[in-house]
């Protein structure tokens, strides 16, 4: 898949928007650039973010409030911030989600 850069950069600069202490779901960074069936599309662009710079894509997680497969950082960078789980995978988006 072939990305546009102003597409990525739209994601990333709503990413970057996220205030510490908070999270979004992938989905809701789609709605908000205008792409709500495109949660997997944000998804895409969070994988290969480094290469456009640095962005708190910690702060990024499914619908279901999910952490990332295979991200082991995640977890510790989210409680960092004072992130509250409702399990081991799982933040408390009912505590924790970004109201933009």
């Amino acid at each position: 898949m072939i990305l546009q850069e102003e597409l990525i950069y739209e994601i990333l600069s709503v990413v970057k928007e996220i205030p510490e202490g908070r999270v979004a779901t992938y989905g809701q960074i789609a709605k908000l650039i205008g792409r709500d069936k495109n949660a997997r599309l944000v998804g895409k662009v969070l994988s290969i973010s480094q290469y456009y710079g640095e962005y708190p894509c910690h702060r990024v997680v499914n619908h279901k409030g999910r952490l990332a497969p295979g991200w082991y950082e995640q977890k510790d960078l989210l409680q960092n911030e004072g992130i509250s789980m409702k399990d081991e995978n799982h933040v408390d988006l009912k505590l924790c989600q970004w109201k933009n």
